[in-house]
């Protein structure tokens, strides 16, 4: 498997679109706490797979957090009904370009009419308390709100999403289809438009694939080990040469 540290991608993201506070939100009257994360009781089950898609996605196109104009997070509440804030809901993960996600931030929900669009891109990773939920209730939700790509991973390879993976693009308010390959690899693969790369499902692993270039990526933790272990490797056959040239100097 070919494997390159990620870059900055190469598309253009939309001019940040100037976020529009409306009012002051009385964050007493809601039947949640915007900053406690949504858990389940088997949230361990789907950590592993989670936390790596959201590391890739930060070192891709959040540059870990700093970029001005990216918002991507876990579990932020998205309120779609500006009546009622307590009508809500939580992806695994959120990801919208051309916003100023530092407003968002201080709101501490996501709110499509400040913010001046819905997400680009959500992805549910599936676990047993959720699995029907992400293919039902949220699924519904998500075409609502006007997101354009709805993903899901499912590490055990389908029993609780009925699939190893599933990728959909909104298309006249409702969600289609996005077309999976297991090219020569045997790697399943599904393209998004939005980010322009594949999410891939290898044997429960996430991982993304770049079609333009033919390479799975890496992000800045994986490229920060290979070198360690690169390092490591020559420093150890460096120690070798000079126990090889002590014993020749010593006759031995």
């Amino acid at each position: 498997m070919t494997t390159v540290a990620m870059q900055t991608p190469a598309t253009q993201t939309p001019a940040m679109l100037p976020y529009k506070r409306q009012g002051e939100i009385d964050y007493a009257s809601l039947e949640f706490n915007p900053d406690k994360r949504h858990t389940h009781p088997d949230d361990m089950e789907q950590n592993p797979q989670l936390h790596a898609i959201h590391d890739y996605m930060r070192d891709r196109f959040s540059d870990y957090d700093q970029r001005a104009d990216v918002l991507l997070d876990s579990n932020v509440f998205i309120c779609y009904d500006p009546a009622n804030l307590n009508v809500r809901v939580a992806p695994d993960i959120i990801l919208a370009f051309g916003v100023d996600a530092a407003s968002i931030r201080r709101r501490r929900i996501y709110l499509p009419w400040e913010a001046g669009k819905a997400p680009d891109y959500v992805l549910e990773v599936a676990s047993e308390s959720t699995g029907r939920v992400d293919t039902g209730r949220k699924r519904r939700i998500y075409a609502e709100i006007g997101i354009q790509e709805y993903w899901r991973f499912d590490a055990t390879g389908g029993r609780y999403h009925g699939a190893p993976m599933a990728g959909e693009r909104l298309v006249n308010g409702g969600y289609e289809r996005i077309d999976l390959t297991d090219g020569p690899d045997g790697i399943l693969k599904g393209y998004s438009e939005v980010i322009r790369l594949s999410l891939c499902w290898d044997n429960g692993w996430p991982l993304f694939y770049d079609p333009s270039s033919g390479i799975y990526l890496q992000n800045r933790r994986q490229e920060r080990a290979a070198h360690d272990a690169e390092r490591a490797a020559l420093m150890a056959e460096n120690e070798l040469l000079r126990e090889r040239l002590r014993r020749l100097q010593s006759g031995s």
